[in-house]
């Protein structure tokens, strides 16, 4: 089944997710957003896009924000699911998160939202330039007038590196995986291949193995600025690497800030 965008393996990778994801960069990505916000004006409804399992939605709504999680895994959302119901349980929480199963690329809320997220490079995972500018069109669709869609994405010589530097190894106690990359240069376009071992729990040392297959497309980033305008966008902001500051050729992680 080859898709633009899809979760091939996601019902057991969902489950070592948060564990291979630890290190990443959320706090980062909640503090851009709130430096943006503060810029462009504060939401009270936010939809995040390809949510997963809610490591930002849930500090967003803990925060008092009303959020709609959006994401095409059931997997990653039954646990985003149970991670909120244990963050929310015994405290007075001010704000609401909803999830839901839907497609970026067509998504809908009962009413529009004033900011929209998607980070950790989701848009990466739409490979057709027909698929993101799509997803630009949603975001419009979903946001009040004035509202701002903010997501990042990964720089192609993000992908390069990636390609230069593999294959990439983890070996923990309870999780371990083989990482290797293949780049198709003339489309940007990078396969991640991963063979996962993960611990079953079971205290006797037995692991499970199973694969992962990821694609990703990195755009050119005038290209997307001229996609998110077509999309009916006033006013397009570019910044790199969590800062609010111009991006340059060094960016490594682009970040948009498209305004209804």
């Amino acid at each position: 089944m080859e898709e633009a965008y899809e979760y091939d393996a996601y019902g057991e990778f969902a489950s070592v997710y948060d564990r291979l994801m630890e290190d990443m960069p959320y706090e980062e990505w909640l503090r851009f957003a709130e430096a943006c916000w503060s810029r462009y004006g504060k939401p009270s409804s936010v939809a995040d896009l390809g949510c997963g399992t809610g490591s930002v939605a849930i500090p967003l709504a803990l925060s008092g924000m009303s959020v709609y999680g959006i994401d095409l895994s059931p997997d990653m959302l039954t646990i985003a699911s149970s991670k909120w119901e244990e963050a929310a349980a015994g405290a007075r929480v001010k704000g609401a998160v909803t999830w839901l199963e839907q497609d970026m690329r067509d998504w809908a809320l009962p009413q529009e939202v004033d900011a929209v997220v998607s980070f950790c490079d989701c848009i990466n995972y739409l490979t057709e330039e027909s698929d993101v500018e799509e997803a630009f069109r949603a975001a419009y669709a979903g946001l009040r007038s004035g509202g701002l869609f903010l997501f990042d994405v990964q720089a192609p010589s993000t992908f390069v590196r990636y390609s230069d530097e593999q294959p990439f190894v983890l070996d923990e106690d309870d999780v371990a995986y083989i990482w290797t990359c293949e780049l198709d240069e003339a489309r940007c376009e990078i396969e991640h291949r991963l063979t996962i071992f993960a611990s079953d729990g079971g205290g006797d040392e037995r692991f499970r193995r199973f694969e992962e297959i990821q694609r990703q497309r990195a755009y050119d980033p005038e290209w997307m600025e001229a996609a998110l305008l077509r999309a009916g966008f006033s006013s397009v902001d570019r910044y790199a690497d969590f800062e609010l500051k111009p991006a340059g050729k060094q960016a490594q992680r682009l970040f948009f800030a498209a305004v209804k």
